[in-house]
C-alpha cells in the first residue's frame, strides 16, 4: 500500500484495509473452471492475464510466471465475471419502524452509515452496480468515493432521486401534513405535466445521474393504498425519455401494474423495474422494443415475509406487501417462457445487503437455466448499461472483474451465495484460499 493510499484511509472512516492494489506488474490467474459469460460451457485449466486493471490475454492452460509476476492460485475453484446488480439502493437498508430516520439523520450520516453496505455488496461478488433511488444526493456521494478509492465499493451508477408524479409513489411528502411541506415540484423530483417532466430530468442530469429512474406505477413501500394504478402520462414518460437521450443517458421505470409498465415500454424505457403484474401484451412490447426486465424476486419475497412481523411496516404497506410479494417469482417465470431479455436485479436494500446472489436461485427455481441466469448478472447487465466493451465477460481487453467460488454454479446455483475470491479492476479484495 503506498503512502498517500495509507494516509486516505487514516483519514477516513469509511475505509477499510480489505487489500492493498497488487504491485506486481503482471497478475496470473489460474483458474481450474472459467464461466467467462460467452460460452455456454466452461473451460478448463485456462490463466487470466492481468495487467494494468485489465485482462490483457486468455491463455489454455497454467501459464508459467515471469520475474515478479503475482499468481493467484484457484485452480480448484470455479471463476467467473464480477456479478452486476440492476437495481438497488446502497444508501440504506430495510428495519422495523424505520420511516422516523429520514427525519432524524442528516444526509452525511446516512452516507457514513451506508458504507458498510458498500463493503458488503462488493465482498459478495457483485463488482458493478446500477443504484435506483436515494435522496438527498447520498448515492452521488457514495459513488464519487468509490471512485476516488476513499471507500471499498462496487462500481455503481447511480440515479439519485426517483422522479414521481405529486401524490405517487417516491412523492417524499406522502402521508404527511401539508402544513410541514411546501407542494413539491420539479426541483424535488416532482413531474406534473410535460414541461415539468423536462425540467426534472434536466436538474437530474444537472446533478450528476447517470441513469434516470421514474416510478411509472403505485409502489409497495411508499405510504398510499395502492400499488398498481399507473402515474405519469405515455407523452411525459417519452419527453422524459428524450430528454435523457440527448444527454447520452437512459431510463429505468419502477412499475408493477401492466398499464403503466406498457405506458413506459412505448415510450422508449431501457428497463422496466419489478414488474410483477406484466401480461402477455406487456411482455411482447418488451421484445418488440428490446426492453429488459429486472424482475427483483427477493424484494417480492423479502417484503412479503417481513410484513408478517407486527409493527416492520406503516399500516398503509402491509396489506400491498403480502399481496404483492408471492406473485413476482410466478411473473417472471411466464416472462422467462416468453422469451424477454432479462437482466439480473434484487432491490437490494429492501432487504439486508449481500445476499444480492438468492435471486439466482429464485431465477432457477422458475425455470431459468444456470447458465442463463449468470449471464443475466454478467452479459446481459453490462449489455443493458451500454459497457459490453469494458464489462460483463472474461476476455482480452475487459476491465478484470472477476470472481470465483468452490463449487460449481451450474450444478447448484447456490455456489454464487458464497463468493470466494473478488478482484474489482485487478486489485484483489477477497481470496479465501487462493495464494495471491
Amino acid at each position: 500500500m503506498t503512502y498517500a493510499l495509507r494516509l486516505r484511509c487514516l483519514s477516513f472512516i469509511g475505509c477499510w484495509l480489505v487489500a492493498a492494489p497488487t504491485l506486481a506488474q503482471r497478475a496470473l490467474i489460474h483458474a481450474g473452471a472459467l464461466i467467462d459469460g460467452v460460452a455456454e460451457a466452461p473451460r478448463r485449466n485456462v490463466t487470466l492475464v492481468v495487467e494494468k486493471g485489465k485482462i490483457t490475454s486468455v491463455e489454455a492452460g497454467f501459464t508459467n510466471a515471469g520475474p515478479g509476476d503475482n499468481v493467484i492460485d484457484l485452480k480448484k475453484k470455479f471463476v467467473l465475471p464480477g456479478l452486476m446488480d440492476m437495481h438497488t439502493h446502497l444508501s440504506g437498508q430495510t428495519e422495523k419502524a424505520g420511516y422516523l430516520k429520514r427525519f432524524q439523520m442528516y444526509p452525511p450520516d446516512a452516507a457514513l452509515a451506508a458504507t458498510p453496505f458498500l463493503k458488503t455488496t462488493l465482498l459478495s461478488g457483485f463488482t458493478t452496480v446500477r443504484d435506483l433511488g436515494a435522496g438527498n444526493f447520498v448515492d452521488f456521494a457514495l459513488r464519487n468515493a468509490v471512485n476516488r478509492g476513499d471507500i471499498i465499493g462496487p462500481r455503481m451508477l447511480v440515479a439519485g432521486k426517483s422522479l414521481a408524479v405529486l401524490g405517487g409513489h417516491a412523492d417524499p411528502t406522502n402521508s404527511y401534513r401539508e402544513d410541514l411541506f411546501e407542494v413539491p415540484g420539479a426541483e424535488e423530483g416532482i413531474v406534473n405535466g410535460v414541461e415539468s417532466a423536462r425540467r426534472a430530468t434536466l436538474l437530474a442530469i444537472k446533478r450528476g445521474a447517470d441513469w434516470i429512474k421514474i416510478t411509472a406505477t403505485a409502489g409497495v413501500l411508499s405510504l398510499s393504498g395502492n400499488a398498481q394504478n399507473p402515474q405519469f402520462t405515455e407523452e411525459e414518460i417519452r419527453v422524459i425519455v428524450q430528454t435523457a437521450a440527448d444527454f447520452g443517458k437512459k431510463v429505468a421505470a419502477h412499475a408493477h401494474g401492466a398499464e403503466g409498465a406498457k405506458r413506459a415500454i412505448r415510450a422508449g424505457v431501457a428497463s422496466i423495474e419489478h414488474g410483477t403484474y406484466l401480461d402477455d401484451e406487456a411482455f411482447a412490447l418488451m421484445k418488440q422494443h428490446g426492453t429488459y426486465w429486472v424482475p427483483t424476486i427477493t424484494a417480492g419475497k423479502s417484503v412479503a415475509d417481513s410484513a408478517k412481523v407486527v409493527g416492520y411496516y406503516h399500516e398503509l404497506v402491509v396489506p400491498k406487501a403480502l399481496a404483492v410479494g408471492p406473485v413476482i417469482q410466478a411473473t417472471f417465470a411466464k416472462g422467462y417462457k416468453a422469451g424477454v431479455l432479462i437482466a439480473f436485479g434484487t432491490d437490494a436494500g429492501v432487504f439486508r445487503h449481500g445476499r444480492n446472489a438468492l435471486e439466482l436461485q429464485y431465477m432457477v427455481e422458475a425455470g431459468m437455466p444456470p447458465m442463463a441466469a449468470i449471464k443475466s448478472a454478467t452479459y446481459h447487465t453490462a449489455k443493458l448499461l451500454n459497457k459490453l466493451e469494458q464489462l460483463g465477460t472474461l476476455e482480452a481487453g475487459k476491465i478484470a472483474d472477476v470472481i470465483a467460488v468452490d463449487a460449481d454454479p451450474l450444478k447448484d446455483i447456490r455456489a454464487l451465495q458464497n463468493v470466494t475470491f473478488v478482484m474489482k479492476e485487478g486489485v484483489v479484495y477477497k481470496n479465501e484460499g487462493g495464494k495471491d
